[in-house]
């Protein structure tokens, strides 16, 4: 299996958040020959999508997805507003040439137990928002979440579930495998041949830390924690997968406090080393 080299590389801009805003991320993937970046909503609407797009294609960049649409649970029930919001982020994804718009569907309505009709708000959601989305050639991608998020980020939480969702609704939908949340599962790679080329949507990269200090914001480097990442790579492309590998970094007590070339540069030295 080849090393990655930087042109097969995509920032998500979670990795910089803290350090750059979407104009100086795209100035600084084109700067360290990165292949692709993929925005977050906040930052694209602060640029302002079109602005943002015609920036992406100036500097030769794919876009490998856009985080984020879902939240289907957030108002308690599948509102028109919530509905609203993720056809708004279809277009978002439309307009800046993204591969697939990712989904973290939300967890637990406001004040319930009740997971099983979180999950069916969350499907309903999936199929509304896939509707509006085949209309302007649009992929979704359902990321399923690390299980110690079910309660208040997604309730979808392995591959085999987004995967019986994807079989349920059809084409059009498929996953974005990140190792932070799928690495544990004893079905994993099972799961990454059922899903397959066509439902393979996107790849994002980080490492599980051992001690975790924070459960959002504090994933590692890829190296410096637990995860087999090489073996999952080898998985997703064995399957055909040819998309850029995402590097996605929440790290409130390190990389965000980084000088963000630095950064840059030792995710291009771990991707080309443990990757």
């Amino acid at each position: 299996m080849a090393a990655i080299t930087p042109e097969r590389l995509s920032l998500n801009t979670a990795t910089t958040r803290a350090q750059w805003k979407l104009d100086q991320a795209i100035e600084g993937c084109a700067r360290h020959g990165f292949g692709g970046i993929a925005p977050w909503r906040d930052q694209l609407q602060a640029l302002g999508p079109e602005k943002a797009a015609r920036q992406i294609r100036e500097a030769g960049l794919a876009v490998s997805g856009l985080c984020r649409g879902g939240w289907f649970t957030a108002e308690g029930a599948l509102t028109q507003n919530v509905l609203d919001d993720n056809r708004r982020a279809v277009d978002e994804a439309v307009t800046i040439g993204a591969e697939c718009l990712v989904m973290v569907v939300g967890g637990l309505a406001p004040g319930s137990r009740d997971l099983e009709s979180a999950r069916a708000m969350i499907e309903e959601g999936l199929a509304k928002t896939l509707d509006y989305a085949r209309t302007v050639d649009m992929k979704i991608a359902i990321e399923p979440l690390h299980p110690m998020y079910a309660a208040d980020r997604a309730a979808v939480n392995t591959m085999r579930q987004a995967l019986d969702i994807c079989d349920r609704l059809g084409d059009g939908i498929g996953v974005a495998a990140d190792v932070y949340h799928i690495w544990w599962d004893p079905e994993v790679r099972d799961q990454i041949a059922r899903a397959g080329k066509k439902r393979l949507m996107a790849f994002h990269l980080c490492d599980w830390l051992v001690p975790t200090t924070d459960m959002l914001n504090d994933r590692g480097m890829m190296g410096d924690g637990v995860i087999d990442i090489a073996g999952l790579r080898g998985a997703v492309e064995a399957e055909g997968f040819s998309g850029l590998n995402e590097v996605e970094i929440f790290s409130q007590e390190n990389w965000w406090k980084r000088d963000p070339d630095e950064v840059m540069r030792v995710i291009i030295e771990r991707a080309g080393s443990v990757c």
